[in-house]
């Protein structure tokens, strides 16, 4: 019996000692001829030793580097930072890799590349299950040979500006279930090889030039979830075939020149919860019993199309659905309406630009957001409608900015329905209009109002701001002025970015989804540091996006001090930053909340509902609220920054007002940081204030004098 326990010690013993050698065995690199082939990709790559120290083992310290029995099977150098050396001229030098013979992984995303793919990699690396080369800037063409690798399931290409065809050859990659060619420059047709991808679980060929028919294959590939050939110029209908891809979730056919009507069949993808087929040709009517089945539909986009007839009813109390999008279409009839005991939706409709008519109903009260605009509605406005519900270019009553009378009872009389002249009674005409001189006068005595506001609320501002500046008892003596802009358009801060201060980090597609690729229904303004978009996101919060466009030195420094100003500062009176979108080479965009009351010009002369045309008036207790709110946002820019900055461009326009008239300061490209100057002008008296509170009255009238 000691015999046999001592057998069973001694056996235990030597497994955990073989175990633990097994185990620092597989912790080091073993092949020496992978060793010098890392320092070659080091040097080549130029590399930093922060990222593969010298002295160090690379299967243990080396960042990116995986090991099994001692041998390299991943490589990731993902978006690594070169040595300055590296970064002055990289070049797609990585030869290297074809010493790594049992690599199932590599990937250098987001790490520049400029060159092209390299014809040995289809014939070196065969034991490659995973190729990611995105954002490389990455030229040439997709070599042929790459459809040699038969162990690769991902290959991720997007974002680079690859020419010509894609291989035929991938499809003979029977284990790929990623493929993501999208946003490059490939064209010719969509390979009918890819019939054989029976694996494929995710296809994007989208923002590209393949011009055809989308094949029927793509019908055969059952696994598929994701399908994206959105932005290219395919042609010819949408086939049946794809009704096949029951396991469908995400549908994207958009920016296209597809023909035709929606097949069918598409109700048979049941999983599906996007469906994405805005900006093509297509026409027809919807299938009353498409969408029924479609029980997970979460985003549907139909816009930009030629679509007729009848809008389906179950669009509006579908369970799922969050975003519909059905704007710039042909179609017709009412407004449905529902029961008010149905649940609510949080969901965001875009109906605009159709041919809707009769009043609106109750169903808008279900919705969180719904745009109307560009329709035919008639009748009186609820008032729930007002807040949620974009209106123009309707036919409603006592609204601004409606189609006329005669352009409204020519679209009723064409189809035979009854229109109810802007709720006049009996039938009888509108009021006739007022003549062009009363409208001038009412027009002179609004200037004349507003003018008189505005620089009574400018002179409270100013009276302000020398209280804040005594209150703050500034003792200091030097000469401030407006330091220059500088000429790269990097801030005077000097420091860098710091991104945490600047929100989420957004898609292009996410912006271009939001705004409706920056359609001209919602252009705010063309202003001089950039263009204002009004935006939905998929969430249904509403934003107001600034599109800069950098091919504009003026618009590159704007959007660089803007961006430096929100990673140093912060402060509940400047307009909120949600976020930025910097993918784009030329062009960058800022993300802001989006400010219900719109800015102090427009809430000055806002229109109200009556029959006379009349201006809506602020209250003083309002305008106090939104003078004192001004006031604190300037004071912080002028004495609680460090150094302090100046606005320079403080006009009712770019004072903000949300909800509740509470003041944001836009405009913040303008913003400039105060700097000593000797040689003031009379600019710099007027932004300057007294420089210290024992000047007393004399201060003050010499301020308010200048």
């Amino acid at each position: 019996m000691v015999n046999r326990c001592s057998k069973l010690v001694l056996v235990c013993v030597v497994s955990f000692f073989l175990l633990i050698d097994c185990t620092v065995e597989q912790q080091f690199l073993v092949s020496r001829q992978e060793r010098l082939a890392l320092l070659q990709l080091r040097s080549s790559l130029g590399l930093r030793a922060k990222e593969w120290p010298l002295k160090s083992d690379p299967c243990t310290a080396w960042a990116g580097i995986k090991c099994t029995n001692g041998r390299v099977t991943v490589i990731n150098v993902s978006g690594f930072k070169r040595t300055r050396k590296g970064s002055q001229n990289p070049q797609f030098l990585v030869d290297a890799l074809q010493s790594f013979t049992f690599l199932s992984s590599f990937n250098a995303s987001n790490l520049a590349l400029p060159g092209s793919i390299p014809e040995w990699f289809g014939l070196r690396l065969g034991s490659l299950q995973v190729l990611d080369l995105r954002s490389c800037s990455i030229v040439g063409t997709i070599p042929f040979s790459l459809g040699n690798l038969s162990s690769l399931a991902e290959l991720h290409l997007s974002d680079n500006n690859l020419t010509g065809i894609v291989p035929t050859s991938l499809g003979q990659l029977l284990l790929l279930s990623v493929l993501d060619l999208s946003q490059n420059s490939l064209t010719g047709l969509i390979p009918r090889t890819f019939s054989a991808l029976g694996n494929l679980t995710f296809l994007d060929m989208s923002l590209n030039f393949f011009s055809g028919a989308i094949p029927l294959e793509i019908g055969t590939l059952s696994r598929l979830q994701y399908l994206n050939l959105s932005g290219n110029s395919l042609s010819s209908s949408i086939p049946a075939q794809l009704s096949d891809l029951s396991n469908l979730v995400d549908l994207d056919l958009s920016i296209n020149s597809l023909l035709g009507s929606i097949p069918p069949g598409l109700r048979g993808l049941k999983n599906l919860q996007k469906l994405i087929i805005g900006n093509n040709f297509l026409s027809g009517t919807l299938p009353g019993d498409l969408f029924p089945p479609l029980t997970q539909l979460q985003h549907l986009v139909l816009s930009h199309n030629s679509f007729t007839g009848d809008f389906p009813v179950v669009l509006w109390s579908m369970p799922q659905l969050r975003f519909l999008d059905a704007s710039r279409n042909n179609f017709t009839g009412t407004l449905p309406d529902l029961s008010l005991n149905a649940n609510a939706s949080v969901a965001v409709f875009n109906i605009s630009q159709n041919f809707f008519y009769g009043n609106l109903t109750s169903v808008i009260r279900r919705l969180r957001f719904i745009d109307v605009s560009g329709n035919y509605l008639q009748g009186r406005v609820p008032d729930y409608a007002s807040g949620n519900t974009p209106l123009s270019r309707n036919c409603l009553r006592n609204v601004a900015s409606q189609r006329s009378a005669s352009e409204c009872a020519s679209f009723y009389a064409e189809r035979g329905l009854v229109f109810d002249n802007f709720g006049m009674p009996n039938g009888t005409q509108p009021l006739a209009p007022k003549s062009d001189k009363t409208h001038r006068e009412v027009i002179i005595l609004a200037s004349v109002l507003g003018a008189a506001g505005l620089i009574a609320l400018l002179a409270i501002v100013f009276v302000l701001l020398i209280l804040c500046k005594r209150k703050t008892g500034a003792t200091n003596q030097r000469s401030i002025g407006v330091g220059p802009v500088p000429a790269n358009g990097s801030s005077p801060l000097g420091a860098s970015l710091n991104f945490s201060s600047l929100g989420d980090a957004f898609t292009y597609k996410q912006i271009l989804e939001a705004t409706g690729e920056y359609s001209d229904l919602n252009l705010i303004k063309n202003g001089h540091s950039g263009d204002f978009f009004r935006g939905i996101l998929e969430n249904a919060n509403p934003i107001v996006v600034k599109k800069f466009d950098l091919r504009s030195s003026v618009k590159k420094e704007a959007y660089m001090l803007e961006l430096d100003l929100f990673s140093k500062v912060s402060h509940q009176r400047l307009v909120p930053l949600l976020g930025h979108c910097l993918e784009n080479e030329n062009e960058k965009f800022l993300i802001y909340k989006y400010m219900p009351n719109e800015d102090l010009s427009s809430s000055l002369f806002k229109k109200t509902n009556s029959d006379d045309g009349s201006l809506q008036s602020l209250d003083w207790i309002t305008r106090l609220k939104i003078a004192i709110g001004a006031a604190e946002g300037l004071c912080y820019l002028h004495h609680e920054c460090n150094p302090p900055f100046v606005h320079r461009d403080i006009q009712a326009s770019s004072i903000l007002l949300d909800d509740k008239f509470e003041v944001r300061l836009g405009s913040l490209s303008e913003i400039c940081v105060q700097e000593r100057d000797t040689n003031q002008n009379s600019i710099t008296r007027l932004l300057r204030l007294p420089p210290s509170s024992d000047q007393g009255t004399s201060g003050t009238w010499d301020f308010l004098k200048h």
